[in-house]
């Protein structure tokens, strides 16, 4: 048995936990308020379901934007399903969880980051840290939570 508690993979499991939440609760409700996401994703992970025209434009890491139309998003234990519109045109997508590399609510200056060990100068696990959200016509300062006193 191990000695140390692996507290980058236990923030990694809240925090897609805590995406997952909230995202069950606006496939339920829908947006309340002013509430909006971006979500960046990388389209190489396993799993990842978007269009061949998609992948083409977007080979590495593509940010989607829920907010005014979305339909049949879908929430389940890995990822979620969600259909947007590219252009006047619907287009479905699955995204695992483990693919969302930042999650970002800018009406509340809200977001988080998944960072790997390609990300910094580490070879650790996955550790993510909350980030700050600037809205051009919104200045607030927001709270920023670091998480690097937790990495080995």
């Amino acid at each position: 048995m191990s000695q140390d508690i692996d507290y980058g993979n236990l923030m990694h499991t809240a925090m897609r936990g805590l995406i997952k939440t909230v995202l069950t609760g606006v496939s339920e409700t829908g947006l309340p308020g002013a509430h909006h996401f971006f979500i960046t994703f990388d389209t190489r992970e396993d799993g990842v379901d978007i269009a061949d025209w998609l992948r083409d434009r977007y080979p590495e890491e593509m940010t989607i934007v829920m907010q005014h139309w979305f339909e049949n998003l879908e929430v389940g234990e890995n990822g979620f399903a969600i259909t947007l519109n590219f252009g006047d045109a619907p287009e479905p997508l699955y995204i695992p969880y483990t693919a969302i590399k930042t999650f970002v609510d800018p009406s509340v200056e809200f977001g988080l980051r998944f960072e790997g060990p390609e990300d910094d100068d580490t070879e650790e696990d996955f550790v993510e840290e909350t980030i700050e959200v600037e809205e051009p016509e919104v200045h607030h300062d927001a709270d920023v939570v670091s998480l690097d006193s937790f990495r080995k």
